[in-house]
């Protein structure tokens, strides 16, 4: 079976609410195709293990995705099961469908190198597709959480066309993502008796005043510096025109980089605001500079062009791996602006790319 077949075949099955039969179809081709020892955990996440040695590689990707546009799916009168699928179409050595390029080409990739490789007696080699990864990362989460702790990871995001058009480079940190409520309460009263109440959009204004004073971290990572940021998405308060508002909340979106973070608890220092976090997606950053280099190297060999290491700043698993000690690179197929597009694509000649730097580093590296 060729990367574009079995990509096609997993771009085909349905997973944006229900990942089961993606994972069964990961499932039954590693257990048929491989002698590996084969796992399904309790969240749905597929993980085979082949070689016993102290070193572990872990190939790393998610076949969950996105909700497809309505132009991305057959309607069951079209297929041959009656079932619906996703649409799957080969033009100009592209393959076009949902999660072609997020991520199922680079899942079917890694699943052909892993297949293809032979661990040295001194590693271990992992592949492990993860469900949930669109949601927060629940699946590389429990994963972490019942003992999934690889020493190294390629996680299989997309690194193409970063340092330039067409070449596959390797992504050696990526940003993070803080999403948190700032509320502010105060005591209602009728408007025109101002000064009977404590106006909570006032309260949320000062928090805001605050939050734009505030400093986000920079680092310098490959060359680049990779830079924090801090943004008031939403606001809501007030409940009529004439009544002195006693709630108001805000949402903010926070980009976090490895190391410190914004001073976002400091809007609690404001009388009648508290501060809640929501969502808390790691960065990442590989500080093993001889596994990056290795993982370029092998890039390197694999295609004509000179792929360098850079920066993302999407957070991917490759954060939650990082945080639990695993040295971690991105390196996968899909471009930047072709994740969650109704247009979504990939090369099949950048598929087939990964496919062979994933053995070579399997092969020199463990």
């Amino acid at each position: 079976m060729t990367v574009r077949e079995l990509t096609r075949e997993l771009v085909s099955i349905p997973s944006h609410d229900d990942e089961t039969a993606a994972g069964d179809v990961i499932e039954a081709w590693l257990r048929r195709e491989t002698d590996a020892a084969v796992t399904r955990d309790m969240a749905g996440n597929v993980i085979a293990r082949k070689g016993t040695g102290d070193r572990t590689l872990a190939l790393v990707g998610h076949h969950d995705v996105v909700e497809p546009a309505a132009s991305q799916v057959e309607t069951a009168s079209e297929t041959p099961t009656g079932d619906f699928e996703y649409v799957v179409e080969q033009r100009d050595g592209r393959l076009y469908g949902r999660g072609a390029a997020d991520m199922k080409g680079a899942v079917a990739a890694a699943m052909l190198a892993f297949r293809d490789s032979d661990p040295s007696p001194a590693g271990e080699l992992v592949f492990a597709s993860f469900v949930g990864e669109e949601v927060g990362g629940v699946g590389a989460q429990h994963a972490i959480e019942h003992g999934f702790s690889p020493d190294y990871a390629i996680v299989g995001e997309g690194s193409t066309g970063y340092s330039s058009p067409g070449v596959t480079d390797v992504a050696v940190a990526h940003k993070g993502r803080r999403g948190s409520t700032i509320t502010a309460r105060g005591t209602a009263a009728h408007a025109s008796e101002v000064d009977a109440g404590e106006n909570a959009i006032y309260r949320a204004a000062d928090a805001v005043d605050l939050v734009r004073t505030l400093e986000t971290p920079a680092i310098d990572v490959a060359g680049e510096t990779l830079s924090g940021s801090l943004a008031v998405t939403e606001i809501e308060g007030g409940s009529a025109m004439n009544v002195i508002p006693d709630r108001c909340t805000l949402t903010v979106d926070e980009r976090t980089v490895p190391g410190e973070r914004a001073a976002l608890e400091r809007v609690e220092t404001l009388e009648g605001v508290t501060w809640t976090v929501e969502q808390d997606l790691p960065p990442m950053r590989c500080t093993d500079e001889a596994f990056a280099e290795a993982v370029r190297k092998a890039a390197d060999a694999a295609q004509s062009g000179t792929p360098a290491l850079v920066t993302k700043p999407h957070a991917t698993d490759a954060g939650w791996l990082a945080q639990a000690g695993c040295e971690c690179v991105i390196y996968g197929p899909s471009e930047p602006g072709e994740a969650h597009t109704d247009t979504e694509s990939v090369s099949l000649a950048v598929l087939e790319r990964c496919r062979e730097t994933y053995r070579r580093v399997a092969a020199s590296w463990l």
